[in-house]
């Protein structure tokens, strides 16, 4: 196969990009009027402090001719790579999934009853082409093109990334899920992610991230749209343990109809920056949105984690669980906002945030926004700052237990609800990791 990369951020660039894609002119001008708002749209002025060299990012990386559904067809370097992730192992416990290599989907399979179902589940790119109407009708919707510098990246040279529509009355028995690795320095992955949930229907996806550490920086700006129906439950867990030259950049945005339930899982082990803030649009009455996070920062590393909460229909609730973890003069901060608004009468909201400082050497900040625009709704909002108890420690180690398993057994119960709401393999994962960093 002929190898294709792409480096530098300029308008051949994307050109090559999307007719490499074979892309309509729709999404050739979706992608170039992004490239002008990224010019003009400036970095944050919040989170972490990043160095980015735009002309010198790889774009675009080719490492195999098409998406194929056997493990089989897919060279043996890169099965190698995956066989110690638990990804291929994990398969048959699923009802489909996909792995993005660089920056293509690379396998993809799903079970054929699904198929049966009409449930679609595929790559961003093989949607673009298979069902044009159905993602114009959605994609770049809830996220649109403008919303941020790292949104409007993703949007002139995405590539990669899940595609999934539930039909209405459709539930999922088990789990779909994609694997996202870059293994390349300065490489950049930029995967789109557009979710469908049709009403009376339910989905779990799952989601996980690595890289190997070179000396020179990578970049992950992903987007995630997510459409919960009415009557519709959707939830969304990751765990990314990017490697910690990876900037982690990521804008995910879900909107909930009436009786719609949005679930966010989301676990932050790895990475050198992450500026990641899931968000629940809840726009039909009785919609409900949850938020739990787990943040773990270690050396040079900024985790700017949180979430966001937006009421708008009647009776709506939310709730927001943040664990952060800092450690060896990481940083780890919760930013976060809810907003009730005029509209969103008789709504309540929750946020329970929760930080472990485990040496004088690290930091944690909370920045939580809470706006209540409405004399009949209630938000509720909770936070401590603590230090492992030496007392805790002494009991544990009187009773024959090393000062190291201790302090691994309180961070541990420190996470326990987020463990709680992880399938059983990513509980597992999640424990090796965090063992990895102690």
């Amino acid at each position: 196969m002929i190898k294709i990369e792409i480096v530098g951020l300029n308008l051949d660039n994307i050109k090559k990009i999307s007719e490499l894609k074979g892309e309509s002119a729709y999404f050739l001008n979706y992608r170039l009027q992004s490239y002008e708002k990224f010019l003009k749209l400036k970095d944050p002025d919040f989170g972490p402090k990043y160095e980015i060299d735009y002309d010198k990012v790889i774009y675009y990386k080719s490492v195999q001719d098409e998406m194929v559904d056997d493990w089989g067809k897919v060279s043996c370097k890169i099965r190698d790579e995956f066989k110690p992730l638990g990804v291929i192992e994990s398969a048959p416990k699923l009802d489909g999934m996909g792995i993005q290599y660089e920056s293509e989907v690379i396998y993809h399979n799903m079970l054929k009853e699904l198929e049966d179902k009409k449930v679609i589940f595929t790559s961003i790119d093989d949607a673009i082409k298979r069902y044009p109407d159905l993602v114009k009708k959605y994609f770049g919707k809830l996220v649109p093109n403008g919303d941020n510098k790292f949104a409007a990246l993703n949007s002139c040279v995405f590539s990669g990334g899940s595609f999934i529509y539930v039909p209405e009355n459709t539930k999922l028995d088990r789990p779909l899920q994609s694997y996202f690795r870059i293994n390349s320095p300065k490489m950049g992955q930029f995967e789109r992610t557009l979710i469908i949930v049709s009403d009376n229907s339910s989905l779990h996806y799952i989601e996980g991230c690595t890289a190997p550490t070179y000396s020179s920086s990578s970049l992950h700006a992903a987007v995630v749209e997510i459409f919960v129906g009415k009557n519709s439950k959707c939830r969304y867990s990751t765990v990314q343990n990017w490697a910690t030259n990876v900037n982690n950049l990521v804008t995910k945005r879900a909107m909930v109809m009436e009786n719609g339930v949005m679930e966010w899982i989301d676990g932050n082990i790895g990475s050198l920056n992450t500026m990641k803030y899931p968000a629940c649009i809840l726009k039909g009455d009785n919609a409900s949105g949850t938020c739990i996070t787990v943040s773990l920062a270690s050396t040079n590393q900024f985790q700017d984690t949180g979430s966001r909460m937006i009421h708008i229909g009647k009776n709506t609730k939310s709730k927001i669980i943040s664990k952060s973890i800092a450690l060896n003069g990481g940083n780890a901060t919760y930013r976060g906002k809810i907003a009730i608004n005029k509209s969103a009468t008789n709504s309540e909201a929750s946020l329970k945030c929760d930080t472990l400082i485990l040496d004088s050497k690290s930091k944690s900040d909370t920045y939580p926004v809470n706006i209540n625009n409405n004399s009949s709704s209630n938000i509720y909002h909770e936070a401590t700052v603590s230090k492992i108890s030496e007392e805790n420690l002494l009991y544990l180690m009187s009773r024959g237990i090393s000062y190291e398993k201790a302090m691994e057994l309180i961070i541990l119960g420190f996470i326990d609800k987020f463990k709680e709401e992880l399938p059983v393999e990513y509980a597992v994962e999640l424990n090796r990791l965090i063992k990895q960093v102690l």
